[in-house]
């Protein structure tokens, strides 16, 4: 009697209203384990085992969702589905992974770091020099966060007037890294590109930075078309995201003193070279003036030569015009006689003091 009030399924049936209940008990978990017999089938899904000291689960993923690399014998927390599949397996089909505990943190970075490395992604001749100082910056960081506080106070304290586009993401937690790489995205698409590309974020544990070792946040950095400063944590704190930067900074407040400089340093070195300046002047000019002087007396002494050349010259000239000058025959006793040599014409005789008429009354030849 029991029996024939039960429902009779079918095994497809059964399987889906077992996925069904699952579904709605379960929509999505998150569980920590650690995974054994990892593979990678045809370079497109990821089949391990998720496993501690009482049980083990078989998990699923497509390749593309593993943001992290992930071996045997890492603690790792996953967020999935569970479902039965059509052959009766208990399975979880796995939505995102991320390492759990200091030690497999740092094995997954080291492996990551790794991969990145000798694909040249952090290669220090693909390194491009930040603009100094830019007049117009991007910020991708919390905005509420005590980093970007800092970093906006010290950037605006030391050179002010820069221009600066801020996109308020995440910096930790898991959806952290697509908020970054969506806004990396979003500033190299601009019409005009920010000059340089700031990305900060304060102290925190392993965990708390471990957005930063994204494999896609990482790349999308490396390739970003507008040069990249990252700032992240303190400065014994080093980041994937740091590596592919162009330039990186220990803190955000150091990030802040990279990319900008110090008005008051650049006034001083000013001061200091308006200084040196003045002074060669000033040595060059009394150099100058040493050398003008002794060109001016140069020409005055030759002046002098000339001049005096040219009134020698016109004292000869005097004394000549002296000699041949009718007074001066007049004065030494001689007459000019004027008028025409034939007998009866008047002449014209002048002395010295006196002028006489006289008539000719005889010509003769000498």
């Amino acid at each position: 009697m029991a029996s024939a009030e039960l429902p009779i399924f079918t095994v497809s049936a059964f399987l889906a209203s077992l996925n069904q209940t699952l579904e709605y008990a379960y929509p999505s978990i998150e569980i920590e384990g650690e995974v054994a017999s990892f593979k990678v089938n045809q370079n497109k899904f990821v089949f391990f085992d998720l496993k501690d000291e009482g049980g083990s689960v078989g998990c699923f993923m497509t390749l593309w969702q593993l943001r992290v690399p992930i071996e045997d014998g890492m603690k790792v927390v996953i967020r999935a589905t569970a479902k039965v599949t059509p052959w009766g397996k208990f399975s979880l089909t796995v939505q995102s992974i991320r390492p759990s505990g200091e030690g497999s943190l740092k094995k997954s970075f080291e492996l990551l770091k790794a991969k990145l490395d000798k694909e040249g992604l952090f290669a220090s001749e693909r390194k491009r020099l930040l603009p100094y100082p830019p007049s117009h910056i991007a910020v991708i960081s919390s905005t509420q966060a005590a980093g970007y506080a800092d970093f906006i106070k010290i950037l605006e304290d030391r050179w002010g007037g820069v221009k600066v586009d801020v996109a308020h993401v995440q910096v930790q937690g898991e959806a952290a890294p697509d908020q970054m790489i969506r806004a990396i995205k979003h500033f190299n698409e601009q019409e005009i590109l920010p000059e340089v590309l700031v990305i900060i974020r304060g102290g925190g544990s392993a965990d708390d930075l471990a957005a930063f070792n994204d494999e896609l946040l990482v790349r999308e950095i490396a390739a970003s078309r507008i040069p990249t400063l990252v700032g992240v944590g303190h400065e014994v704190d080093e980041s994937l995201a740091d590596l592919a930067a162009d330039v990186r900074a220990s803190t955000p407040s150091n990030a802040a003193q990279i990319v900008v400089p110090d008005r008051r340093d650049v006034m001083q070195r000013v001061d200091g070279l308006r200084s040196r300046i003045m002074a060669r002047v000033l040595e060059s000019t009394a150099g100058l003036s040493a050398e003008v002087a002794d060109a001016l007396e140069r020409v005055y002494s030759v002046l002098n030569m000339r001049i005096e050349t040219y009134e020698n010259a016109l004292e000869r000239y005097r004394h000549v015009l002296a000699a041949y000058n009718p007074e001066s025959i007049l004065a030494k006793g001689y007459a000019l006689v004027r008028g025409e040599e034939k007998v009866g014409a008047k002449l014209t005789i002048q002395t010295k003091e006196n002028e006489i008429e006289a008539e000719v009354t005889n010509v003769k030849k000498r």
